[in-house]
């Protein structure tokens, strides 16, 4: 698969990379700054921003599908999913991290009494994203 990566140089994101290289997907590999991007087979590094939703759509254009590692407190939900839907690009997945992780069928950790306060903050933005972009 054609597999855009936004937020490849950062944490999990970059774990991510390796991971979609070790299995042989053309991966675009997308930052602000792409000179973070580590240098793998079947990995190309593109500059892109979900701050600037048209020029990131640009480089979306053409994929199978888009993966979002971006840390949900540091962006618009809305102004990514813009951008993919834009680009054209029909499935879209975001990296849940502590937003998704459930207890018990259909109760969230973070829904639960002693969650600390920044997994709550961080999990807003998920709440916002449409289910399908959610995984």
């Amino acid at each position: 698969m054609k597999i855009a990566l936004i937020g490849a140089s950062g944490q999990a994101g970059s774990r991510i990379l390796s991971e979609l290289s070790a299995r042989g997907h053309a991966v675009t590999a997308i930052a602000r700054d792409p000179s973070g991007i580590a240098s793998l087979p079947n990995v190309r590094a593109a500059s892109g921003d979900i701050e600037a939703p048209e020029p990131l759509a640009r480089v979306l254009e053409g994929h199978d599908g888009v993966i979002s590692s971006v840390h949900f407190a540091a962006f618009d939900p809305d102004k990514l999913i813009g951008a993919v839907k834009a680009s054209g690009v029909r499935r879209y997945y975001v990296v849940g991290g502590a937003g998704s992780l459930e207890v018990a069928p259909g109760v969230l950790l973070v829904d639960t009494p002693g969650v600390p306060c920044d997994l709550q903050v961080g999990s807003a933005g998920r709440r916002r994203l449409p289910q399908q972009a959610q995984s």
